[in-house]
């Protein structure tokens, strides 16, 4: 509607009218419009004279980083390369192909790269949290289960941040002995508090690592662990009085 509005403008006329104001006729649509990631037909009334383009395409290289943002988050989603090219064409963009993609892709690992360096000499993180997720991960071209060791950071104002999320083969004091060091390396102090389960390897390689921190077991885990010995069927009375303990 608005496309509409701003051709009538223009042209002085809105569609079919007939009037001496009309100072220019529509000429059909779509548009072409070619992109680093292949051809896109615009659904965009084109005007026979005076030079008339549409927003979208004098922001073409919003449009462009745009939809390039999109490909990365279908990608980060799990969609293969192979079944970009049918969700493109549903985007009304022909001739994306699987290098393409692919290239567009790999604007990512730039970004995760200076996620996971990012100095942290500049902010004071006095509590850390410490878990593991584990999240299938494609390796070699085949899907395995890795620990994502996970580190957030609460500065002196109460904001999280997360500081680390490092893929590892498994949660042990080894995986977590080459984590830490490396984020004291990024210039991270040793912290007041960290808080976390009770995995022996965990707390060992915490103990190692920051000598003069004070260590917390985590509640939430550790009720996890309690009611792991209690009958299903009395699990969620019990841990109704356990939270109020």
């Amino acid at each position: 509607m608005a496309l509409h509005a701003a051709h009538g403008e223009q042209l002085g006329t809105e569609k079919s009218e007939r009037a001496d104001s009309r100072n220019g006729y529509r000429s059909g649509y779509p548009r072409r419009l070619d992109t680093r990631m292949g051809t896109m037909y615009l659904m965009v009334p084109k005007v026979r004279h005076g030079g008339y383009i549409s927003f979208f395409v004098t922001e073409r290289k919003r449009s462009g980083a745009a939809l390039i943002q999109v490909i990365q988050e279908v990608f980060v989603q799990g969609v293969s390369t192979r079944k970009m090219e049918k969700l493109a064409q549903s985007l009304s963009i022909e001739n994306l192909s699987r290098s393409q993609v692919s290239e567009m892709s790999k604007g990512l690992n730039e970004q995760v790269n200076a996620f996971r360096n990012r100095p942290l000499s500049n902010t004071v993180y006095p509590v850390l949290w410490v878990d593991a997720l584990y999240e299938k991960v494609r390796v070699d071209g085949r899907i395995v289960s890795m620990a994502v060791l996970i580190v957030c950071g609460v500065d002196e104002n109460g904001h999280r941040d997360i500081i680390a999320g490092e893929p590892m083969s498994g949660e042990s004091r080894s995986s977590y002995g080459v984590l830490f060091p490396n984020l004291k390396d990024r210039g991270l102090a040793t912290p007041k508090l960290i808080i976390s389960d009770a995995h022996s390897g965990l707390v060992s390689a915490i103990q190692a690592s920051f000598p003069g921190a004070s260590w917390q077991r985590c509640k939430v885990h550790f009720m996890r662990n309690i009611l792991a010995y209690v009958p299903q069927k009395e699990k969620r009375s019990f841990a109704s009085v356990l939270k109020e303990i």
